[in-house]
């Protein structure tokens, strides 16, 4: 009796099983439980991946998620973050609450979206993580562990950023090659060397194909200053035009290698695009120019000839000190052709030109430049 009890409650469970994948089916392939996505969700041939990206809201990912999807489709880009995105942000293409702390979660999003590609931003920067050690510890480290295990378990392609911040004051600072001493100071330098060598165990452990940009400072006119050491070369730009003044929290030779976020952009692009075979490393420098406070105010004053620049160092000076001065990207162009778009005069122009009808919308954002016959679109050394 038992037995055939347990029989027919067998029969019941395959017929409700299989009422349950019906309703799967005809739900296009999205798992119950799963809140419904605005978006429809497009099933490409493999050459068009599906792409997760995790701290979205932040500096680079809007940016990156509107070129992947303009290549590879609206809807094949997941943009990701802790926050509730903009209006904008959320009619643009899918946004997820992803939490990189909850493994779980990444699970739950890498099988019921069916991710192929990560691209991992989410991160406390330089002068933030250095204010909250314990914090940074679990964002950059423990979160970190979380993408890459998620990545191994699922055979994914990952792109995790690295930075200027890696390296340390014994590392040669002009120019600093990709291979060499790091022993950076600060936790954020110490969690991305954690994530260089970790991504390069993982690769040569387990076969994750893990990919690594070391990145200088990012201009962008696109996001507010954040709390990194090289944020003042955003800031600088938006005070030079709201006030015409800007007080520099670095001194005025320190030099830095700096990187306008097109070409930011542009390089993980073209780095993720490689069949993982033709990449000899998978941790790579990437430059675009290197600068001073005092020679990028000489450009603003090109533009705002009474433009005044003073200096109060804080704390955020020894970080930069420590920090290399130029960037050796020679192995990737070697290796994948990488090739800057902007110098500093390209890079003045674009920022100027993009943030001045913010604060001068009534003069049209162009009539303020001067004339140097550059284009913006060649390479400047």
């Amino acid at each position: 009796m038992l037995q055939s009890g347990g029989a027919l409650l067998s029969r019941r469970g395959d017929r409700l099983a299989g009422v349950l994948l019906q309703r799967l089916l005809h739900s296009g392939g999205t798992p119950l439980g799963t809140p419904p996505s605005p978006f429809h969700v497009d099933t490409f041939p493999e050459e068009r991946p599906r792409v997760l990206i995790t701290g979205s809201l932040g500096q680079l990912g809007s940016g990156l998620a509107h070129l992947l999807r303009q290549k590879y489709g609206q809807n094949n880009v997941f943009m990701s973050d802790i926050r509730k995105p903009s209006t904008e942000v959320a009619s643009k293409g899918p946004y997820l609450y992803a939490d990189v702390l909850d493994f779980q979660c990444l699970q739950q999003i890498v099988v019921n979206y069916r991710i192929d590609w990560l691209v991992h931003f989410s991160a406390l920067l330089s002068a933030v993580a250095e204010a909250n050690v314990p914090l940074s510890m679990k964002v950059n480290i423990e979160g970190t562990h979380n993408v890459m295990e998620v990545a191994k378990q699922h055979g994914l392609r990952l792109f995790i950023p690295s930075t200027i911040g890696a390296f340390g004051p014994e590392s040669p600072r002009n120019p600093t090659p990709n291979l060499c001493i790091q022993r950076p100071k600060t936790i954020y330098g110490v969690a991305k060397v954690h994530t260089e060598l970790l991504g390069e165990y993982y690769y040569h452990k387990y076969g994750l194909d893990f990919r690594c940009l070391r990145f200088p400072g990012v201009i962008s006119s696109h996001s507010a200053p954040g709390g990194g050491t090289t944020d003042y070369a955003v800031d600088i730009f938006h005070q030079a035009l709201k006030q015409g003044a800007y007080t520099c929290y670095l001194g005025p030779d320190t030099r830095l290698p700096m990187m306008h976020i097109d070409d930011c952009l542009r390089s993980v692009m073209e780095f993720m695009e490689r069949p993982s075979d033709s990449l000899p490393s998978r941790t790579y420098n990437v430059a675009g120019v290197s600068f001073t406070p005092a020679e990028v105010g000489e450009e603003i004053r090109k533009s705002i000839p009474n433009f005044v620049l003073n200096y109060r160092p804080d704390p955020r000076q020894a970080i930069a000190d420590s920090w290399p001065q130029v960037f050796d990207d020679s192995c990737a162009q070697r290796d994948w052709g990488w090739a800057p778009r902007y110098g500093l005069t390209t890079m003045v122009d674009s920022m100027m030109s993009d943030l001045r009808p913010l604060y001068h919308p009534r003069d049209g954002g162009d009539d303020y430049t001067t004339t140097r016959g550059e284009d913006k679109a060649r390479a400047v050394a």
